[in-house]
C-alpha cells in the first residue's frame, strides 16, 4: 500500500465564507472538537476511511458526494464532501441530522456547491 498525501479544504462562498467552518465554530466545544478529530482522521486516511465513519451518498443524481459521520453525545452530525483531483477532500455542508433520513434540501446544497467548486476549478 502506497501513503498518498490527502489536503482538506473547506468550501468558500463569493463572500469568503466558509460554511462548513462556520457551522463547525458555531458548535459547543467539546463538539467541535469531536468533528475536528474525524476531519483529521479522514486527511490521514483518505479513501481507507471505511463505515461507519464515511458513508458514500446513493444514487446517480448525488454521485461523487460523500458524507463523513460524527456522533458525540445524543447529536448526529454530518459534513458532506467530495474528493477533488490530486487527493483534495472539499467540505461542502455540515449540520446536525435530525430525522432518520437525511434531508434532501441538506444533499442539494451540497450537490449545488460540489457542482459549483467543479465548475469554476477546471
Amino acid at each position: 500500500m502506497f501513503n498518498m498525501q490527502w489536503d482538506i479544504e473547506f468550501y468558500e462562498l463569493s463572500d469568503r465564507c466558509k460554511p462548513v467552518l462556520e457551522f463547525i465554530d458555531s458548535l459547543p466545544t467539546k463538539d467541535k472538537a469531536k468533528i475536528v478529530k474525524e476531519i483529521d482522521l479522514l486527511e490521514d486516511y483518505g479513501i481507507e476511511l471505511r463505515p461507519p465513519k464515511v458513508w458514500k451518498i446513493t444514487g446517480k443524481r448525488y454521485s461523487g458526494l460523500w458524507e463523513l459521520r460524527v456522533k458525540f453525545s445524543s447529536n448526529d452530525y454530518r459534513i458532506f464532501y467530495f474528493l477533488y483531483s490530486g487527493g483534495i477532500f472539499v467540505l461542502l455542508h455540515g449540520f446536525i441530522k435530525k430525522k432518520n433520513r437525511t434531508d434532501r434540501r441538506e444533499l442539494e446544497i451540497a450537490k449545488s456547491r460540489m457542482d459549483e467548486y467543479k465548475k469554476f476549478r477546471r
